[in-house]
């Protein structure tokens, strides 16, 4: 009999979840052994908690310090927002337990972590969960339940402050961040090696999925000051790709091109010399796998304030905190001959484990079940 396993991600607070995800089901695709269902956590909430989660680009778009405090909230008092998350989604999240009768469920996103295991223990559903964290370094203790049959950890410094919230170490396995395989350098070298015929700079500004940072200036600079293309993704802010598009292509022409959301941004990512980003740990680490460096432009507060401190800490990337210093800091990675590139593209090599999606997926389906355990639905 197949294993039925439920993902809880979610489609709308950037797009790390989704992309985790997206990693895992190419995996689990291969296994014949196993029956996967995904569902946006948020999507169980109905219309309230679908309008939450997509507040979360207006919010870290123009107000990081009210982000900031919700993630201050959620990390002194998580059990109140696995309460609030826990009534919101109740009715839909029971009935679709009895529709799928999952053995096994695996959630990547921390707001449904404690809520889905209040749920499963009030109405007697001994059904395991595991828990994938879609952070590097800086963990909410959402992420951190001590109910969770496993916590699979992406690094050790993640695991480090899991141990910190009292989460017994046998309960850790650190897997690594899944990334999908169309980021692997290995899988588009016909792309790398057509980068290294031109001359010209080639340049990436992104800031995650939601167009989050000031591009404009990083990309004036570079411009200004280097023989260089730039490629900008503005994501899913239509409002900045317009103003982009208005400010720069009428100055620097065909140098500069503003893309919203893509689908292909791993040709634009390996077609790079450097990438600039925001210290989005998914974004960090898919541009680490197509073997480009970055230079991380800022951070979110809370779950993204130690990211910069990591990629620095693996030779990953480079953080430059103050704009004004970019010009500096592409100067230093270009000398002698490209050197410090050099050393950050060797040291992504050493650190990347393209291996990720499918240990976890290993992992996951060698976590035994038994249905015999599962109960019948009580009255919601």
């Amino acid at each position: 009999m197949k294993k039925n396993i439920l993902i809880i991600s979610s489609n709308h607070t950037g797009n790390g979840h989704k992309s985790i995800t997206e990693a895992l089901c190419e995996k689990f695709k291969m296994r014949e052994n196993v029956n996967v269902h995904v569902v946006d956590g948020f999507s169980l909430g109905g219309k309230p908690l679908i309008a939450v989660g997509k507040s979360y680009g207006v919010i870290t778009r123009n107000a990081e310090g009210l982000w900031d405090l919700i993630f201050d909230v959620s990390s002194v008092k998580p059990e109140l927002i696995n309460e609030i998350i826990e009534i919101t989604i109740k009715e839909k999240f029971i009935k679709l337990i009895e529709e799928i009768k999952p053995d096994l469920i695996l959630s990547v996103h921390p707001n449904f972590n404690g809520s889905i295991i209040n749920l499963l223990d009030k109405y007697n559903y001994k059904i395991p969960v595991v828990t994938l964290i879609a952070d590097l370094i800086s963990i909410s203790p959402l992420w951190a339940d001590k109910r969770a049959e496993y916590i699979i950890s992406p690094t050790v410094e993640a695991k480090d402050k899991c141990l910190q919230y009292g989460i017994p170490n046998n309960r850790i396995r650190v897997l690594g961040l899944p990334v999908r395989s169309r980021f692997h350098y290995n899988n588009i070298t016909n792309l790398k090696q057509s980068k290294e015929d031109r001359k010209r700079l080639n340049c990436l500004i992104m800031s995650g999925g939601e167009g989050v940072g000031n591009m404009k200036k990083v990309a004036n600079i570079l411009l200004k000051n280097f023989d260089c293309n730039v490629n900008i993704i503005a994501g899913r802010n239509k409002q900045l790709k317009k103003k982009l598009e208005l400010s720069l292509t009428h100055i620097y022409g065909d140098r500069v091109k503003v893309h919203g959301f893509v689908d292909n941004i791993q040709e634009l990512m390996i077609t790079s010399d450097i990438a600039f980003t925001r210290a989005s740990p998914n974004v960090m680490l898919e541009v680490a796998s197509c073997n480009v460096p970055f230079i991380i432009t800022g951070a979110l507060p809370g779950q993204e304030e130690g990211n910069p401190y990591f990629a620095e800490k693996y030779n990953l990337g480079i953080y430059c905190n103050n704009i004004k210093n970019i010009y500096n800091v592409v100067c230093e990675l270009e000398k002698n001959n490209n050197e410090k590139l050099e050393e950050i593209k060797r040291a992504q090599r050493k650190y990347i484990n393209f291996n990720s999606a499918e240990d976890v997926v290993d992992f996951i389906d060698s976590i035994p079940v038994d249905r015999s355990k599962i109960s019948v639905l009580r009255s919601v």
